[in-house]
């Protein structure tokens, strides 16, 4: 989208940075534009992501390959039955030279944590995230560790219907920005991807993939993204999308305030990577779907007639009259 108007924000290295990376991982990986974009918005959101789609459409590929564009720590958790808090967190081990415990840092300490098929472990382990997705620290034994920031948990979930997966509490889930549902790849895209399998240029050396952005980088363009303004009708119009969802007779569950803000800061990501300084309603309808499919529930009624979360929110979106 061209921009006609005189930015007040410089946003044009943030643009040209996100390009980059888009560009950087075409290489590798042929469709899900939405899915790469919607990764790239709540990173500069300050938001965390679940990715829910079967296996093999190349959810855990499309985060490692964007953790790669990204000069940060990165570190990937495999999400089992038997998978323990401490196994995440790290757990206090007695040093004897020291006659004292000393705090072993586990995964969860690094810019970027991949928690691959997040469902596959029971609450117990799930809620070791809670504290480090919502204060960006963790306590272990009356001590609070500070993480290192930016930090962001890039989540892949299997459907909740696959055997041996545990449905997350709504309190985890409302602490993810979006949740972004991958399908099936286009007869087109996986065309293709059967003829670089026939070539065996499928396989994907990480190695080689270059980075566009640093831990600072990150930092500082997620505060040029706070500079984006955002109309006092266009804030009207949020608050009328989410208080919509809790008088819709089709849900028995609301968006909670965690919404507003979430459609609020992606709506701010979305205009800054198309280079604009400003929100216009189609950046807010945007990522209204991706917020709030998560944290919306619907009445057991509209389940058995099989009625989908997003037709009702594209319902209420088309019922709310757009600002001018």
């Amino acid at each position: 989208m061209e921009n006609k108007f005189e930015n007040r924000v410089d946003l044009t290295e943030l643009a040209t940075h996100i390009a980059e990376v888009k560009t950087e991982i075409g290489k590798y990986i042929k469709g899900q534009p939405q899915l790469l974009d919607l990764l790239l918005i709540a990173i500069l959101a300050d938001g965390h992501v679940l990715i829910e789609g079967v296996p093999g459409v190349a959810k855990t590929l499309t985060a490692r390959l964007l953790a790669r564009t990204i000069d940060a720590n990165f570190k990937r958790i495999q999400f089992t039955p038997d998978l323990m808090p401490s196994d995440i967190i790290g757990t206090s081990i007695f040093n004897s030279k020291n006659n004292d415990f000393e705090f072993k840092r586990g995964p969860l300490f690094a810019n970027i944590v991949l928690a691959d098929e997040i469902n596959r472990s029971p609450a117990k382990t799930q809620a070791a995230l809670f504290e480090a997705m919502e204060e960006r620290q963790v306590t272990v034994d009356g001590t609070t560790h500070k993480l290192d920031l930016p930090f962001v948990v890039l989540a892949t979930q299997n459907p909740i219907e696959q055997e041996g997966t545990y449905r997350l509490p709504e309190a985890q889930l409302d602490r993810f920005i979006f949740k972004i549902t991958v399908g099936y790849p286009s007869m087109e895209e996986e065309t293709e991807m059967l003829t670089n399998v026939q070539l065996n240029s499928h396989i994907i050396d990480f190695t080689k993939v270059k980075s566009y952005l640093s831990k600072d980088g990150i930092i500082k363009l997620k505060g040029l993204v706070q500079k984006v303004v955002v109309e006092e009708n266009l804030i009207k119009y949020i608050i009328q999308l989410v208080a919509a969802t809790r008088k819709n007779s089709n849900l028995y569950l609301g968006a909670s305030p965690r919404a507003s803000i979430a459609i609020l800061n992606a709506a701010k990501a979305t205009a800054a990577i198309q280079n604009r300084d400003f929100v216009t309603p189609d950046d807010i309808k945007y990522v209204a779907t991706p917020v709030l499919r998560h944290r919306v529930a619907l009445t057991p009624e509209k389940e058995m007639e099989g009625i989908h979360v997003d037709t009702v929110i594209q319902q209420l979106i088309d019922k709310i009259e757009v600002p001018r």
